[in-house]
């Protein structure tokens, strides 16, 4: 059975830094897309970065742009999420994506097809 599991997430003040980091067990991902997407309390989930299967190409919300790198280790088969000068704003559950079939709109969570459980950010002020 594929999963993908998120790790990384805690508590943190404003100004710091967390490296968030999905594994996969069960495929490979190295042909796919993936995501990182959040989602705060009462909010919906919104899309954070997208990094194509061959990790050539990146994509970010403006809200996290030149604070948060994407990065992928194909023969890890993992996938990071870099975040520095965390913010309040940025607390939410973080989530791992895959799109599994090619061509999807990389910010749209309809385009993933699996998930994570999540992990909590939880930045303080």
């Amino acid at each position: 059975q594929v999963q993908l599991v998120e790790s990384g997430g805690g508590l943190v003040q404003a100004g710091g830094s967390l490296r968030l980091s999905c594994a996969a067990s069960g495929r490979t991902l190295s042909s796919y897309d993936m995501g990182w997407f959040r989602q705060a309390p009462g909010k919906e989930r919104e899309f954070v970065a997208a990094i194509r299967w061959s990790g050539t190409n990146t994509y970010y919300a403006d809200s996290v742009k030149g604070r948060f790198t994407i990065s992928r280790d194909n023969a890890e088969n993992t996938v990071a999420l870099h975040m520095n000068s965390l913010n309040p704003e940025d607390t939410a559950v973080y989530y791992c994506a895959a799109q599994l079939l090619a061509g999807g709109i990389y910010y749209a969570k309809e385009s993933y097809h699996l998930w994570g459980p999540g992990t909590q950010v939880t930045v303080s002020s």
